[in-house]
């Protein structure tokens, strides 16, 4: 058995693969059919991690909103090295509907956490200031979560790809295309070789409405 969570990144995009436009603008990308589909997504599996980036920027309550709704919610977790994520957020606000831990990488700053309730807090970090994102799955096994559907942003996506952490990636594309101004779904990755490239098999491929949904699992 592995000692860690395995992990699905989801991403949607438009066809050149950015997430929002240059302000930060991506509501909504995907068509409603699309969206339904990743909210299924999320309530298969055993939890839904995202970068404080994404808490910041959005707010979201990161809940599997189908129909009928889930059993149990997914458990709810933010990268947040810093502890940024507002006690006032809607996801920390709404320990009541599931359970949500902040993964961080300052062990000191759990004492100062104040205002949460019912927050759960995993130090993480990797020594530098940074959550290490082995822990983070070696911490979320530990606890009983075998399946984790990672949602971004960016930079996380780019840090478990880059361990070689993502087991597989779900795949939306809207048929539109915003320019390379926009924000890209993979932050930079570093590599100076070719032959560094991580490797993906197209497992399966599906329209969905108007968007395409493409399965790759890793090579």
């Amino acid at each position: 058995m592995s000692s860690r969570a395995s992990v699905t990144l989801k991403i949607a995009t438009s066809l050149d693969a950015r997430i929002a436009l240059s302000n930060g603008t991506s509501q909504w990308i995907t068509s409603p059919q699309a969206r339904a589909r990743a909210h299924q997504m999320r309530a298969e599996h055993d939890a839904v991690l995202v970068g404080v980036g994404t808490v910041l920027a959005d707010d979201p309550l990161l809940t599997a909103r189908t129909v009928p709704l889930p059993k149990r919610q997914p458990v709810r977790i933010v990268a947040d090295s810093q502890v940024r994520t507002p006690p006032a957020s809607r996801l920390a606000a709404s320990t009541a509907t599931g359970r949500v831990v902040i993964a961080h990488a300052d062990p000191q700053r759990r004492a100062t956490a104040k205002g949460f309730q019912g927050v759960d807090f995993w130090p993480v970090g990797d020594g530098h200031g940074r959550v290490a994102p082995q822990e983070l799955l070696r911490r979320a096994r530990a606890e009983g979560i075998n399946r984790i559907f990672l949602e971004g942003g960016g930079q996380l996506a780019a840090s478990f790809l880059a361990a070689g952490l993502v087991d597989r990636i779900e795949w939306f594309r809207a048929p539109i295309i915003i320019g390379g101004d926009g924000l890209p779904a993979i932050a930079a990755l570093g590599l100076d070789k070719m032959s560094s490239a991580s490797r993906w098999q197209l497992s399966a491929y599906e329209r969905i409405g108007d968007d395409s949904l493409e399965s790759w699992i890793s090579g």
